[in-house]
């Protein structure tokens, strides 16, 4: 028994470190490729930080809809700094070690504030609702205590989604010749298939997690937009109309931008191996870093309201 147990644990191998690759085939150019990254995080971690003083600083928008802003805004901070460590440290420094278990706290983080964006624009989509549905109720509805019970339970929800991925992970037995991992952080399908074992519990579960969160809270916008046009259409005047559909734009823009690249990441993990790995990197790339960035632009020009809040507080000033 000893014997057969030596052997077994002698041939059980997790890598002590990954290699990460930045972007695979474009090596020679991470010293030009960092400007633009370096220029989306900083972009980013300016817009939302912005966001986040705006609405605290400014009274009137203290309402459920810059509420779920400030979420998104939040979580767009924490998904920025979830990659941007250990990106820039690949493409300024060639510093391409991340520890094991490093990498399994940076993919949790990663996926959690994944899961958690998703959950506040389904959030977001049912405040829209209940705001052109049911304006005269929507104080009443919409209450500081239901917006943090909201707020605490999509925190729970990627928690707990999340909380096995790791453990999963970490039971698999490692190949020695393929800890190179094609992005430059720690992606659950990337560290998941440099695994000499079988992955199918971890293949299936990371497929319960998609479909259960970001499957089920697409579904859930498509819903309250369905009845947000059902509302709409019943209104008498055209300018009614128009004036509650345009509340909604900034909203179903931001989901366009997280879910496309969300999908496109999805399906290219799963029916695209064949493709070129610089094509999945690119891919994930733009699924991480494009929301945070476009999501204040997107807010301060369709919102009047945030866009001169966040002029204030660029010019120093608070509202009274």
């Amino acid at each position: 028994m000893l014997p057969s147990q030596s052997n077994v644990n002698m041939s059980f191998f997790q890598p002590p470190a990954f290699l990460m690759t930045g972007i695979p085939g474009l090596e020679a150019l991470h010293g030009w490729i960092s400007i633009p990254f370096s220029c989306m995080y900083t972009a980013a971690l300016t817009g939302n930080c912005l966001i986040l003083l705006a609405v605290r600083r400014t009274p009137s928008l203290h309402q459920p809809m810059y509420y779920f802003l400030s979420m998104l805004a939040l979580t767009d901070v924490g998904l920025t700094l979830s990659t941007l460590p250990t990106t820039l440290a690949v493409l300024w420094f060639d510093h391409s070690l991340i520890a094991f278990n490093a990498c399994l706290v940076q993919m949790f983080f990663l996926h959690s504030f994944s899961v958690v964006e998703s959950s506040v624009l389904m959030a977001m989509s049912f405040d829209r609702f209940v705001a052109i549905s049911k304006p005269l109720h929507y104080a009443a509805v919409l209450t500081n205590t239901i917006i943090i019970r909201i707020g605490l339970a999509i925190v729970a929800r990627a928690m707990l989604s999340l909380f096995p991925v790791p453990f999963l992970l970490k039971r698999l037995n490692f190949c020695p010749n393929k800890i190179i991992l094609s992005h430059s952080f720690c992606f659950h399908p990337d560290v998941m298939r440099r695994a000499c074992a079988d992955i199918t519990i971890n293949i299936l579960y990371g497929l319960y997690v998609v479909v259960s969160t970001g499957g089920i809270d697409s579904l859930l916008i498509v819903l309250s937009y369905s009845l947000i046009l059902y509302t709409v259409l019943g209104l008498a005047s055209p300018q009614e109309r128009v004036r509650a559909l345009n509340t909604c734009i900034s909203h179903i823009l931001a989901v366009f931008v997280f879910f496309i690249p969300c999908i496109t990441m999805s399906m290219i993990h799963r029916f695209g191996r064949h493709l070129p790995p610089t094509v999945h990197a690119l891919v994930a790339y733009v699924y991480l870093m494009v929301p945070p960035v476009l999501n204040p632009i997107i807010y301060s020009v369709k919102s009047k309201p945030i866009r001169e809040a966040m002029l204030r507080v660029l010019r120093g000033k608070v509202q009274g």
